[in-house]
This record gives structure tokens, sequence and C-alpha cells, in this order.
């Protein structure tokens, strides 16, 4: 029965382990996520990379050719020599020798301003003449080879095409791909003629990775160099560009494991964490079994016996974690206190102590919430809107803090916060007849003292110093103080006429003598409350300082968190 409820929903032990689950599941399905998320950013990166490698080489390629197809459009509208050939030879063999010849010297001379194309050619299929350049890179039988190879792509090409579409073609001689534009006039047919590999060595110059390949690829994506073979997708990343001038594309492949080359690396680390994690989670378990489990089990054991009506048990001593040692301490304490029958008494005298801190702690002066009202109203009268908003926004903070009855100790930063939004809404009400500072060393913003503390003396001040006649300045000053050990001096000082000697008597009289409608009800129900939280460790003094105006002095403990003997409990909204 206590192994099931061991492992039952309230219990501790299943708690963690669905909390470490809780904690770890997650975590690993974020790792999974983001080693694949990586992936796709990295390969979405490069793709848009190449792409616009891609797009731009295939622009350069695409002017040159370009340039190529006005030099063939012009060469035909203004050549008249074309004409000359485009009858049989026999008419007028001068003629057509002397313009043969022109022509030649012509396609000779110009392909030298065109770098990127092989051979310029003008074919008289009348006479079956074919007239070319010749490249000094091309022997007898390479150019001789070429020249067949363009007769016979003339001819299948006039027979497909008669119209002859206006762009680039590819053609393959021999294992080898080419690019030709042709220019018809009459029976005469001028063109260009290039190797797709000559195109391609710029861009072959590109780092591509040792497996990576840029190519010319055909309408039916084959390679235009005769040798590569396709990837497959699984393994390349494909990036193509359609040129604008013919019917080929530039592709670019780059293999995945090089687009992901550390990628690995954090798959292998993402595994290592994943594994680490599952092998840890037992051993965790058995720590969590040995530090906490135990323990409370231990604790739990004599509860139950207590509960029973058994009080001579008591939590054996074993070595166990501070905490639990101090959890046992005070078990065993409060067991020996039940056996007493003192717990009543210290139940009853706490609960006295939380009721009176409380009812001091909520008398609030409502004479302060008219007035804000009455100075909201007043701007709405004057239509400041921008006022009535950051009154209202003040209001609103102090309001809530204020509601916050359950609080017993806050930070010295929220008090300060709570306090200057006190004073913005009375700086709004009495204008350049009221000035304040706030100064406080950064150190000291997380200790905590009681709540409305620092206010209810500044609130005190505004009340009874402020006067229509002369501006008034009201100061807190925060700083550390050596008198009785390390404690924190709180300083709350105005310019105004100060303490009436009848105020100073009575407080040094301590007695509590005024009603809720007198003037120094605050100050006495501050004074209490210090009495009552810090017992002897916390002092108030109140005087006249030398050039004029009162001075409230509180000395309190350093308390940074919750300590035993102060019951600190501080409320977050």
């Amino acid at each position: 029965m206590h192994i099931l409820k061991g492992f039952s929903k309230k219990s501790i032990r299943f708690k963690l382990i669905v909390g470490v689950l809780l904690l770890i599941v997650p975590l690993q399905s974020l790792l999974l996520y983001d080693n694949y998320y990586a992936m796709q950013v990295v390969q979405e990166q490069v793709a848009n990379s190449n792409r616009n490698l891609t797009a731009l080489y295939m622009d350069q390629i695409d002017h040159n050719l370009e340039e190529v197809s006005k030099y063939l459009k012009m060469t035909v509208a203004f050549e008249s020599d074309l004409l000359l050939i485009d009858v049989p030879r026999e008419d007028n063999s001068d003629s057509y020798n002397m313009a043969r010849i022109y022509l030649f010297n012509k396609i000779e001379r110009d392909i030298a301003n065109y770098r990127t194309i092989d051979l310029f050619f003008v074919y008289s299929s009348i006479n079956q003449d074919l007239i070319t350049n010749q490249p000094s890179t091309e022997s007898v039988a390479q150019l001789q080879a070429t020249r067949a190879g363009i007769i016979r792509m003339l001819q299948e090409k006039v027979e497909t095409d008669p119209d002859l579409a206006d762009q680039w073609f590819t053609y393959k001689l021999d294992d080898q791909y080419y690019l030709y534009k042709i220019q018809k006039l009459g029976q005469v047919y001028i063109g260009a003629w290039v190797l797709a590999s000559k195109l391609m060595v710029p861009i072959s110059l590109l780092d591509m990775g040792d497996d990576g390949k840029s190519l010319l690829v055909t309408e039916q994506y084959e390679p235009m160099d005769g040798l590569t073979t396709l990837g497959d997708e699984k393994q390349y990343l494909h990036v193509s560009t359609p040129s604008s001038q013919g019917n080929f594309s530039l592709l670019i492949l780059m293999p995945y494991r090089d687009i992901l080359a550390h990628l690995p690396d954090l798959r292998r680390v993402w595994y290592l964490v994943l594994i680490g994690s599952l092998v840890i989670i037992p051993f965790f378990y058995m720590f969590l079994r040995q530090v906490i489990l135990l323990p409370i089990n231990r604790i739990v054991t004599v509860m139950r016996r207590v509960r029973d009506g058994n009080l001579e048990h008591r939590v054996n001593s074993s070595p166990v974690s501070y905490e639990f040692e101090l959890m046992n301490d005070v078990f065993n304490g409060m067991v020996a206190q039940i056996k007493d029958l003192k717990i009543h008494v210290y139940e009853e005298q706490l609960l006295k102590q939380k009721a009176e801190l409380k009812h001091l702690q909520l008398q609030i002066n409502p004479h302060f919430f008219l007035n804000a009202l009455n100075t909201i109203y007043n701007l709405a009268q004057f239509r400041n809107y921008q006022l009535i908003q950051e009154m209202s926004e003040y209001m609103m903070k102090y309001l809530r803090f204020m509601f916050q009855s359950n609080m017993k100790f806050v930070s010295l930063a929220d008090e300060l916060a709570h306090t200057e939004n006190y004073l913005r809404i009375q700086a709004v009400r009495f204008h350049e007849g009221f000035t304040y500072e706030l100064r406080c060393p950064e150190a000291f913003s997380g200790m905590q003292i009681p709540p409305l503390l620092i206010q209810t003396f500044v609130e005190n001040i505004i009340k009874h110093a402020i006067t229509m006649n002369e501006p008034i300045k009201l100061g807190v000053d925060i700083r550390h103080s050596s008198e009785h050990g390390a404690m924190m001096s709180i300083i709350i000082w105005d310019t105004g006429k100060g303490f009436s000697l009848e105020a100073l008597q009575q407080f040094q009289q301590d007695v509590p003598t005024m009603t809720d409608g007198d003037e120094q009800i605050g100050i006495w129900n501050a004074k209490q409350r210090l009495k009552l939280i810090y017992k002897e460790k916390a002092s108030l003094q109140l005087s006249n300082r030398p050039d004029g105006g009162a001075q409230v002095k509180l000395l309190l403990p350093l308390i940074e968190e919750a300590q035993e003997g102060y019951n600190v409990s501080i409320a977050y909204r």
C-alpha cells in the first residue's frame, strides 16, 4: 500500500519524476527541432546565395550572347555581299568569289571583338559553301570536323525549323555540346558557334567544394560538358537559372554534406545530450531519493505516529542536508511543545501579533484620496489629459500597493517606488510649492523593510509641513550605519517648520494618547510596528534640523531575505 501511495499523483516521488520528464522531454524536443531548423536555414541561405550567383553569371553569359546576336542582325541588315553569294556560283563566279573573300575577311576580323565565340560562319545553301574564320587554337583536322558538323547542323535545322526561331540552340557534336545562333537572308545563313564549356570558364574558377559543380544544361537537363552526371537530388542542392537567350540553363550543384559540414557535429552533440540525459535520469533519481525522498519519508513516518497520538517518537538524527536537519530539529521541538501543551499559547500570541500588525498597516488617511481625486477633477476641467493619465497611473500603482494587505515585508526598492508614486501625486497637486529627492544606494535596493514605513513619515511631513506661503522640499536618504553593528539608516527630512515641542515630548514618553484623528497617529503606529517586528533591534528618532525642518531617522537591521525570528512574507505582484 505504501509503495502504491509513493507513486500516486499526490506523492513527491511522482511529482519529481514527472517534473524531470517535463523538463527533459521538451528540452530534447527543442534540441531536435533546433537541429532540423538549423539545417533548413543553412540550406535556404546557401540556396539563395547560389541562386543569386547563378543569376549573376547567367546574366553575364546572356549579355555576351546578346552582343553576338546584335552583330549577326546588323550583318544581315547591312552586309550587301550576302546577297552576292545567294545566287549560283556559275552565274557570276568573280562576284561570288570576291564576296566570299570579303565575308571571310570580315568575320576573321570581327571575331576578335567577341572572345566568347569560337566561330562565325556564313553558309550558302544554293552553293553548299561554308565560310568560317580560322581559329588559331584548332588544327586543320579539328576545323574540318567542326565545319562538317556545322553543315550537318544547318541541314537538320532547316528541315526541322525552317523559320529559325530567334534564339540560341544547343547541338551535340562528337560528345561535346555547342551553342549556335543563326540569321537567315534568302538562302544564306549567317551564325555564331561556340563550345558550351568555354562559356563556363569564369564560373569554373569559383570554389564549389570538392564535389561541387557548375555547368550548363540543355532543355532536357542534360549536362553540356559531356562528362558530368547529375547527382541524386537527396545528395545535392540543385540551383538553376534559365537563359533568356536560348533553351539552356546554368546549374550549380552543391553537396549537402559540404553545406552542412559543421552541423553533423551539432547533431552528434545533440545525440550525446540525449543519451546523457537518459543515462543521468536514473542517477538523478537515486540522488533525489537519497537527498530528498528518504529524509522526507523518515519525517512522514514519525508524523503518522505522532498523528496517532504517539508523542514519544522523534525523527532520528542522520547525515542529511542542512535544511532537513533543521526540519527534523524543528519538528522534534514542535512535538515537545505539543507534549507540554505550550503550542496553544504560542499560536494565540502569533495570531494576536498578526492581527495587530495588519490593523496598524491598514490605517490609511482618507484625505489623500479625496485630494487626489479633486486634483484629477481640476485637471479634467482644464482638459490636461496627459497629466490626468499620469495622475491616474500614479493612483493605480499607489492603490495596488496599498491593497496588498497580506504583506509583512517588501523590498526597499518597492517601498521607495510606492513612496515616489505618492510624492508624484503630491507634486502635481502643489506644483512649484513642493519638490522632493530620493537617494538610495543600489546595494540596498533588495533589503526588506515593513511596507508603508517610509510612506507613513513622508505622508505626515506633507500633511503638516506644506503651506501655501513658501515652497517645501522633502528628501529621503538611505545609507549604511555602524552605530549598532551593520544597520541601514533611513533619514526622512523636510525644509518646513519642524516638529512641535509637544509632539517630540509625546514621542519620547511613548504615550499612545492620540486618536485616529490626531496628527501624530501615523508616527505612533510606525513605532509600534517596529517594536512588534524587530523587538529591540530597530530604533526611531525624531528631531528638528539645525537649518530648519523636521527629520526622522530609522535604524533597521539589514535583511536581504527571510530570516528566522522576523517571519518575513514578501508579496509578489
